[in-house]
């Protein structure tokens, strides 16, 4: 298969103040990530807010984005739920109306409720039933279910759909390694997240791409880009130059910071997270501004 490579931004849910979906916001997301050479989105993740939505609202964001898109940008759909049966159900439908690609994390839910390496077998067997469209892991420290790089590799080796595995656990490059030398070439698809606070050791150790935030999916993507081509200076130069603008967001602002840079760039015109989620600090908020200003990014001159 030819495996998508480069940066697949994870696409914020956007609210009205009220915290009713904007779905015109929502437009403008996916335009900025097109016009700033985005490889793919993903969207519905958990730093899309997905754990606050309606299964309605799952499917408006679904089918805005689908409809929006066309073929501009390949889409990928996290249809992640601890029934194999509903997530299947959900892993269709985004077939249905013309995703690339699914992804979900493994069976658990709290802190308690976890599966054997069988039953994840099983899960993903299920899922992957009538599916046609590529299927992507992910390996997350929220999960109580654990991942070995033998389970993955199992999982990648017996259900020919998976094709991507996403691996954002700590020591990253570390398992990244080991997981491209145990699945070789049925796993081509290998992603790191974390908003690709440790990118490079992530390429270095076989990665093909990030999913980032949407903060500066422009940057990255060239950044991969340029590793992919030998440019390998090049690539670390400006990583380590954004790096500490990424540390803040992943340190201090979690997924608050994108809605806040949207906003200022006016790209939507709310930044809200919908309750419990809060604001950020004023004084985050405004370290967070000024640290965007200094790196003069899309995100703030595209609209």
């Amino acid at each position: 298969m030819s495996a998508i490579t480069g940066v697949m931004p994870v696409a914020p849910t956007i609210f009205t103040d009220d915290e009713e979906l904007d779905l015109e916001g929502q437009r403008r997301v996916l335009d900025y990530l097109v016009d700033g050479k985005s490889d793919a989105v993903c969207i519905l993740a958990n730093y899309s807010e997905q754990f606050s939505l309606t299964d309605d609202e799952r499917e408006a964001v679904l089918r805005t984005t689908m409809d929006h898109l066309g073929e501009r940008m390949p889409v990928c759909v996290t249809t992640s739920h601890f029934s194999s049966r509903i997530a299947r159900e959900r892993s269709l439908r985004a077939q249905e109306l013309g995703a690339a690609m699914v992804m979900l994390m493994p069976p658990f839910f709290g802190a308690t409720m976890k599966v054997d390496d069988e039953a994840v077998v099983e899960y993903f067997k299920h899922v992957a039933d009538g599916l046609d469209i590529d299927i992507m892991i992910q390996d997350a420290p929220m999960s109580t279910t654990p991942l070995s790089v033998g389970l993955l590799a199992r999982i990648a080796q017996e259900v020919p759909q998976v094709n991507y595995a996403k691996i954002e656990m700590p020591q990253a490059a570390d398992k990244l390694r080991a997981l491209a030398a145990a699945a070789g070439p049925a796993l081509p698809g290998l992603f790191d997240g974390e908003e690709a606070i440790t990118l490079i050791p992530d390429l270095e150790a076989g990665a093909q791409g990030t999913m980032s935030s949407c903060m500066v999916p422009d940057q990255l993507g060239q950044i991969v880009r340029d590793f992919h081509a030998g440019e390998r200076d090049k690539a670390i130069h400006a990583w380590e130059d954004l790096l500490p603008f990424i540390h803040f967001e992943n340190r201090q602002c979690g997924l608050r910071a994108t809605k806040v840079l949207m906003k200022e760039g006016n790209i939507i015109a709310s930044d809200r997270t919908r309750a419990p989620i809060g604001d950020l600090h004023p004084d985050t908020r405004a370290q967070l501004v000024e640290m965007a200003k200094r790196k003069d990014p899309l995100i703030l001159n595209w609209a």
